[in-house]
């Protein structure tokens, strides 16, 4: 990689396996700019996904048009933690893209969280939720968890694992 020191910081675990805390103390303590998917989208298109292929076109969307700013600050020397899914080896496509198109150093970091204990913090995190509202049930959690894929090897990530139990 070139002499910049920026890294591209980028987050992958379940649903509710504690990837958003993390990315908050991460991007404190590295000093980066921190950019949350579920604010950014939140905001950009309230109320308006509600099933999984809102999710899907809302998102990639958010990740075409952040993309040349991610880039540029990375270029200019500024770390960036992206609160931002790597679930899936596609996900992570788009991660690849960003740091390797601004020359600069990246962590994957894995939350590896059991089910179980995903299930219960996304229950403690939707208590104070409206009753249906979305991504709070365990139907949904494993709606969703079925698309999980755990990084690979032949991925070639640099991959901070942190194993939560």
């Amino acid at each position: 990689m070139s002499g910049n020191c920026a890294t591209l910081y980028f987050m992958c675990g379940k649903m509710a396996a504690g990837k958003s805390t993390h990315a908050k103390v991460l991007a404190q303590a590295k000093h980066a700019v921190l950019l949350v998917q579920d604010d950014l989208l939140a905001a950009l298109y309230p109320g308006e996904i509600l099933i999984i292929p809102d999710f899907v076109k809302y998102s990639a969307r958010l990740r075409e048009a952040l993309t040349p700013h991610i880039t540029a600050l990375l270029k200019q020397g500024v770390s960036v933690v992206l609160d931002f899914p790597g679930n899936t080896r596609i996900q992570r496509q788009w991660f690849r893209a960003l740091f390797e198109g601004a020359n600069v150093e990246h962590e994957l970091h894995f939350i590896d969280t059991p089910d179980e204990l995903c299930k219960r913090q996304l229950k403690q995190r939707s208590a104070a939720l409206p009753a249906g509202s979305a991504w709070t049930t365990d139907a949904e959690f494993e709606a969703i968890t079925v698309y999980f894929q755990a990084p690979a090897e032949d991925e070639n990530f640099r991959v901070v694992l942190h194993e939560r139990r």
